[in-house]
């Protein structure tokens, strides 16, 4: 059995559970399955009425940042799915790290989640942090909310983060993407019907799901900042990435996309088992090295 095998036996060891306190449950327990390592130190944080966990490992800078959104389809995940993602990305780029407990939908819908991460941003930004010295990432919901995030500074005119690194990021809540059909029988994770109950909970009708804050795909991305995207083969959004990537080469940003071949939905979230999340940390890593700077941020949006 390969590795990538034994994670889609974990993931199918249960039954999909039904209800959203069982779901985020079931995202708890599969994503925390192997803890940080015991060398990261994790502090909890309250970033303005927004909850949140520092992380630094040994040797990483404490003046620049990762700001981490996780995924979970606006619906699922915490802190506490992704840690070992989370912590370990931090190490690969030498940051330390602010994993945010955004509110949930369906408790709370569009446009709660965006407010969190903006509270979260503006925390960052009063500790003294620059805004060159930021990388803001995330996976699936947390990828839309990163682009969601710089669009909403963009258009304040405020300066943006020096990067933004999207893991298997869901773009378009219009589910239009021709991958939901084509990669449907091998994607362990993510099916149109989930998608769609996903949508519903977080922004439901009759809000308009071609707002660029709600689906980032259809937003102008003149401006942005270079963006790292990372996205398996075998997912039901691999279309999701490949046409933001599409989108925002065509708008002369700085974009890398990698298709990992094999690779399921969010799979770097599960390296400590799996070779090529380690490895897909360590690009992303040194993505963030390359841009994360100690010093105040010639980037502005273009408006201002």
């Amino acid at each position: 059995m390969t590795e990538i095998d034994a994670i889609r036996a974990l993931l199918s060891s249960q039954p999909r559970p039904v209800g959203w306190a069982q779901r985020r449950a079931r995202l708890d327990e599969v994503g925390s399955t192997w803890p940080p390592a015991p060398d990261v130190a994790c502090t909890p944080v309250d970033c303005d009425g927004v909850a949140g966990e520092w992380s630094l490992a040994p040797g990483s800078a404490t003046s620049r940042v990762l700001l981490y959104f996780h995924g979970g389809g606006y619906c699922s995940g915490s802190i506490v799915s992704h840690r070992r993602l989370v912590t370990e990305a931090g190490r690969a780029a030498g940051l330390r790290t602010l994993a945010i407990e955004y509110r949930r939908a369906p408790e709370h819908p569009y446009p709660a989640a965006h407010e969190d991460a903006l509270s979260a941003w503006r925390f960052l930004r009063r500790q003294g942090i620059a805004a060159a010295s930021i990388a803001v990432g995330g996976d699936s919901a947390g990828g839309n909310l990163t682009l969601g995030l710089i669009n909403r500074l963009r258009a304040a005119g405020e300066d943006l983060p020096a990067c933004a690194w999207l893991i298997s990021p869901w773009t378009d809540l219009t589910i239009s993407g021709a991958t939901l059909a084509t990669r449907d029988a091998v994607d362990p994770l993510i099916h149109t019907a989930y998608l769609t109950e996903l949508a519903d909970a977080y922004a439901p009708p009759p809000v308009d799901r071609r707002n660029p804050m709600i689906s980032p795909l259809f937003a102008d991305f003149n401006g942005f900042p270079p963006i790292l995207i990372q996205v398996g083969s075998a997912e039901t959004l691999l279309a999701d990435a490949t046409r933001l990537a599409e989108a925002a080469g065509a708008a002369d940003v700085d974009v890398t996309l990698q298709v990992w071949p094999h690779m399921i939905h969010a799979w770097p979230v599960w390296n400590a088992r799996l070779e090529a999340g380690r490895r897909a940390l360590t690009d992303a890593g040194q993505f963030m090295q390359a841009r994360v700077f100690d010093r105040e941020s010639p980037r502005k949006s273009p408006i201002s």
